[in-house]
């Protein structure tokens, strides 16, 4: 082996030791949401009982002692900063920690394995907010976002619009020449699908854009790249092989922000779900009372419940604190059965390279 090699080594263990103390520093701030005061001599003291019992040849206790002092103290500090969280589907570097930055950057972003986990740790008070993709313009709606939604008790206070653009990402060295298999979420293939068939490369789905790169860096599976963006390959250190790698330019994902309690602002945008009989005409009777009243519908989805019942998810432009609205919403309850306003916000439409928005 050569220094060389060696120092590359050294390089990949600093970086996952970095990613490791995010996480604990990440867990250290979720933990405060259960505790009643930051100090806590006694789990201290049994933190460094506990690492005394797990001895390491080139580690000696007062040094292993001393980083851990350190890093106590620094979890501590960022407990007393009484940071927001904002949980998301997926690794850190995905588009959803990209959109919440552009709701406010001053949020702490924390990852979830899945969508439901989001939705849970909102419920549950582990995190101030969540953030959820509902809809793609390439890929169609996220239907299990959309499930959670119908069922959901959680509020929305916030909307992010804003453009994706994939990237084809690779370890550095990889000779692309050599590149057969790409991995990705299903949604970020079925938007690169052209790209993929045109290259002769097979999609395999993973469960998060970034968690694929994470992976390959991880792995280091040198005959395969992934598709995700800018942000992860910094993240990653990985390479861009190509840059816009996604069918059509105009590529938008919708977010909604989720939370316990209501939009302390005026907004501009409204979302409701109701439950309507599989009979003829009930549909057009509910959206025949927002035409009658001149409010634009901007979304309308349709989610089977049961056997020839269905749930519609529905957006419109306008404020719960409009009469029209107001009237329009009564009428609907007469004609739907569990009607409910999931809420009244803002929403931020991003352009290209627009910067993130500080709240």
């Amino acid at each position: 082996m050569k220094l060389e090699e060696i120092r590359n080594n050294i390089d990949l263990i600093d970086s996952k030791i970095l990613k490791l103390l995010n996480d604990r520093m990440e867990q250290a701030l979720l933990a405060k949401k259960f505790k009643s005061k930051i100090e806590d001599k006694e789990r201290e003291n049994e933190v460094m009982e506990r690492l005394k019992k797990n001895p390491h040849t080139l580690l000696q206790p007062g040094f292993t002692e001393s980083i851990y002092k350190m890093i106590i103290t620094w979890g501590k500090e960022l407990q007393a900063k009484d940071y927001s969280v904002i949980g998301f589907q997926g690794e850190h570097g995905a588009y959803s920690e990209e959109a919440a930055r552009h709701w406010n950057i001053k949020l702490v972003t924390m990852p979830c394995t899945t969508f439901n986990g989001v939705f849970e740790g909102v419920s549950s008070g582990m995190f101030d907010y969540g953030i959820v993709p509902v809809e793609n313009t390439l890929g169609g709606i996220i239907e299990t976002v959309n499930e959670l939604l119908t069922s959901t008790d959680l509020q929305i206070v916030g909307a992010v619009n804003m453009p994706v653009h994939h990237s084809l990402l690779m370890l550095p060295g990889t000779d692309h020449r050599e590149i057969r298999e790409v991995y990705s979420h299903s949604q970020a293939l079925a938007q690169c699908r052209r790209f993929l068939s045109r290259n002769n490369l097979t999609p395999i789905p993973f469960y998060d854009t970034a968690g694929a790169a994470r992976m390959l860096t991880e792995k280091k599976i040198m005959g395969a790249a992934c598709i995700a963006g800018r942000l992860a390959a910094e993240l990653y250190n990985l390479e861009i092989l190509k840059e816009n790698v996604e069918d059509s330019d105009i590529n938008r994902t919708r977010f909604l922000i989720l939370s316990t309690a209501k939009s302390a602002e005026k907004g501009n945008k409204c979302s409701i779900t109701f439950t309507t009989a599989h009979k003829s005409g009930t549909l057009f009777k509910v959206l025949e009372v927002f035409a009658g009243s001149g409010i634009n519908l901007t979304r309308i989805e349709s989610i089977p419940t049961e056997p020839g019942n269905y749930s519609f998810l529905v957006d419109f432009e306008g404020s719960d604190t409009d009469p029209v609205v107001t009237a329009a919403l009564e009428k609907t309850k007469e004609i739907s059965s569990g009607l409910k306003l999931l809420g009244c916000y803002v929403e931020k439409n991003i352009e290209e390279n627009s910067s993130r928005t500080v709240e």
